[in-house]
């Protein structure tokens, strides 16, 4: 990627040009290897939770549970805010300007160093308060703070492959992160069978091998890159903080941080209604939200994609193409996402039977996919309005819809459905496609506003 004096030219080493040419097999081209990365990702926790559940107890499975959601917490986050790069590369190689594309990449650079050197030290002094705030059910307390330590002193290496991936993702290229996240996995899994299943660790095992395939998968990536030629001009000098684009970078990143920190915070507020409801629901609600981790990933893919399809096309003056690519990839994972609700809904019990063989925790784990499946199909719809927004540079209604989501609907309406006569995870879990519902409408009427006021400037011009 270049830490060489040498300016890069433009190169096709996999990299997608979505400005010209067909609009649906790029997009699915690039999609792929982003769902396919976005699976191995989620398979970190899933697989920790899967070996815990094969060789530990109920509170094992708690402690990873609530540990690996606060952890995919911060994973979110921080992907939430390296869109601001992958927003402003997009839109710099669809102007024809690899020499900014490179000042974005310095500048992300140093900004994160700093982040993930301040993030550590607050995290790490902060776990057990956190636990505390979490509710984590008191036998599980010890096992929680263990797995959290361990893993937020990986947080430097979570923040540098999403620096990588972020990076790449801008120049259309998907390929190179499925790679690198795919390396991680299998690294990840023979670690959790051997600290876990062989040397008895337990949740400490786990977390080490998340930790340590984290860090092997950046080390290759690093060297990968060094041969890569990718379409943007990167020097040392260019390796700090050039303040211009890190207004444009926090701009479009920020609010997209902002939002996704409330989703997740409101997220862990159910985690903490689920674990006072006791030790069976919390156990059955960690095994669910890590099968929702990978029932979201194809709207999480289409989401990126149309990020990066609309960056790109932005940045060339073609609004028509990216409004046109934002329909046939919200249309195309909406039919994706029909699959998913009916395997959500009617084979709960036997996805859930993969991470456990309690059969007290499968029953509460299917109770709470039944509730939430119909989210497969309308977060298609959500999350290709904020790839959408995300991709024109325009975040601050992601943010604004991601507060009063989480505070004002999912929050109250989970709090609500707890405390019904004869409440089940089924109620608790009804709480996301209710919430989803309105995120949907506020998405509508931004969209309406927003061809409003751009139809106005278009006459006013004439």
């Amino acid at each position: 990627m270049g830490s060489t004096e040498q300016e890069r030219k433009p190169a096709a080493g996999g990299e997608l040009s979505f400005t010209e040419g067909p609009i649906f097999q790029p997009l699915i081209r690039f999609a792929v290897p982003v769902f396919g990365a976005l699976v191995l990702q989620a398979a970190y926790g899933a697989v920790d939770l899967l070996v815990v559940g094969q060789f530990g107890t109920a509170s094992s499975i708690s402690a990873v549970g609530t540990g690996s959601t606060f952890m995919q917490m911060i994973t979110l986050i921080i992907t939430s805010l390296a869109m601001g790069t992958t927003v402003m590369i997009g839109q710099h190689i669809g102007e024809k300007k690899p020499e900014e594309a490179g000042k974005t990449i310095g500048t992300t650079i140093w900004m994160f160093l700093v982040l993930g050197i301040v993030l550590t030290a607050v995290l790490e002094l902060g776990t057990r308060p956190l636990v505390s705030v979490l509710q984590v059910p008191q036998e599980s307390v010890e096992q929680t703070v263990s797995y959290m330590r361990i893993c937020f002193g990986g947080i430097l290496v979570i923040i540098a492959y999403n620096v990588i991936s972020s990076v790449l993702r801008g120049v259309g290229n998907a390929r190179l992160p499925f790679l690198f996240v795919g390396i991680a996995c299998v690294v990840n899994i023979a670690g959790d069978y051997l600290l876990v299943g062989v040397f008895h660790m337990d949740v400490a095992g786990a977390a080490w091998a998340t930790v340590f395939a984290q860090l092997v998968s950046v080390v290759i990536s690093a060297l990968v890159l060094r041969k890569q030629d990718l379409p943007v001009v990167f020097t040392r000098s260019q390796l700090r903080p050039d303040p211009e684009e890190l207004k444009r970078i926090l701009r479009v990143g920020v609010p997209i941080a902002v939002q996704e920190t409330m989703v997740q915070i409101s997220f862990l507020v159910i985690n903490t209604i689920v674990n006072h409801m006791g030790l069976t629901p919390s156990a059955g609600y960690g095994v669910a939200q890590k099968i929702v981790s990978f029932i979201m990933l194809v709207p999480s893919s289409v989401m990126q994609s149309v990020s990066a399809f609309t960056a790109q096309n932005i940045g060339a003056g073609k609004r028509q193409r990216a409004v046109k690519g934002f329909l046939e990839a919200m249309a195309c994972g909406c039919v994706l996402g029909i699959g998913i609700f009916l395997a959500g809904f009617f084979g709960g019990g036997f996805l859930s039977s993969f991470f456990t063989s309690d059969q007290a925790v499968i029953a509460q784990s299917a109770d709470y996919l039944r509730g939430f499946s119909a989210e497969c199909i309308l977060t298609c719809v959500l999350f290709s309005s904020i790839g959408y927004f995300n991709g024109m540079g325009r975040s601050i209604p992601v943010m604004l819809q991601g507060i009063s989501s989480a505070f004002l609907i999912r929050i109250p309406v989970s709090i609500l459905m707890s405390r019904l006569p004869d409440t089940s995870l089924f109620l608790v879990g009804l709480a996301t496609p209710i919430t989803t519902v309105y995120g949907i409408i506020f998405f509508m009427i931004c969209l309406r506003r927003l061809n409003r006021s751009e139809g106005r400037a278009a006459k006013s011009t004439v």
